[in-house]
């Protein structure tokens, strides 16, 4: 049974249309012990085969150590939003999504993707500035919760 319907398929086609570079999603998974896992994997592969501009790279969390250090993965399931533009090296702007993309955090992914494809945020330049006068680096983790 698809995780996506069909109606909400044509939608995601639609915004899809919008990409500009190939986009990879690099999913880390442990299927036997999490469970969890296993719906990411199915979620991103449905979502995958609805654009060419889209692609699919499973991360097998145990045995792929060194692509797991990679992408920088703590725990699964994730997912890795990767800029892939034709004939250059991956760009990786540091999205990563931990957990099922569901209900509003879905279209958290979908932004994720359009905004990695067109290589920028939407930031406003006053934001973009004030990031940019940071002293150091900063690690920013955002939770939610369906409830």
């Amino acid at each position: 049974m698809a995780l996506i319907d069909e109606q909400i398929a044509g939608q995601l086609r639609e915004e899809l249309a919008q990409l500009e570079q190939p986009v990879r999603l690099a999913v880390a998974f442990q299927s036997l012990a999490d469970p969890e896992s296993e719906e990411v994997r199915r979620l991103v592969e449905e979502l995958c085969a609805l654009d060419p501009k889209l692609r699919y790279e499973p991360v097998n969390f145990v045995l792929d150590k060194e692509r797991v250090a990679e992408l920088g993965f703590k725990r699964t399931p994730a997912i890795a939003v990767l800029q892939e533009p034709e004939g250059g090296a991956a760009r990786d702007f540091g999205l990563r999504l931990y957990g099922l993309p569901s209900g509003y955090e879905f279209g958290s992914l979908i932004e994720a993707i359009l905004d990695a494809s067109h290589g920028q945020s939407q930031l406003q330049p006053a934001t973009l500035a004030a990031l940019q006068a940071l002293p150091a680096p900063v690690h920013l983790q955002v939770f939610s919760t369906p409830t």
